[in-house]
């Protein structure tokens, strides 16, 4: 299905696959850097955190352009460091605004900044900004290339497929969250 040539379902497997990322991310600092100890840190039953999904689609969709064109300034190609601070805008907006929403839906958000160097409201702050750049660098020269490579090998019906079953499994685990 295509809606002005995009294909939703490349789409979403592109948002299903960096909700993953982020969750491995997300569990990664708990269990190694923070020795917290592993627990779900999503909102869902599924290994997937929205937020870093549409994250990831947002900046892909708006800096892809820029990524891929040349920005000289004194001779010297700049168009990685405008996307990396694009990245850092993007996702900090998106960081703000997730935990408002949360806030409204469920009276509290589910991280806190307010010991960071340069923070707003314990809600974003720069070190974490500054990491959601590196990791979305890392995304958009590394693992979206390789992604988008290994989507465009699976054939017609093994795309359709594999969208169905994991939208199905996804929709599910979303009702499933706001019937509860």
């Amino acid at each position: 299905m295509k809606i002005k040539n995009v294909d939703v379902k490349k789409v979403f497997l592109n948002f299903l696959f960096y909700c993953v990322v982020g969750w491995l991310y997300e569990v990664f600092l708990e269990v190694v850097v923070y020795r917290w100890g592993f627990s779900n840190r999503g909102i869902l039953f599924g290994p997937y955190l929205p937020i870093y999904g549409i994250g990831a689609m947002s900046f892909i969709f708006c800096l892809t352009g820029l990524k891929n064109r040349k920005v000289n300034f004194l001779g010297i190609n700049i168009s990685p460091v405008l996307v990396f601070l694009g990245i850092v805008v993007i996702t900090t907006l998106l960081e703000l605004l997730g935990s408002y929403i949360m806030e409204f839906t469920k009276g509290e958000w589910m991280w806190d900044y307010s010991s960071y160097f340069l923070n707003f409201q314990g809600r974003i702050a720069l070190n974490p900004s500054i990491r959601f750049g590196i990791g979305g660098m890392i995304i958009m020269y590394l693992l979206q290339p390789l992604f988008e490579k290994t989507i465009t090998k699976l054939n017609k019906k093994h795309l359709n497929t594999v969208f169905i079953i994991l939208f199905t499994v996804f929709l599910v685990d979303v009702v499933v969250y706001f019937l509860r």
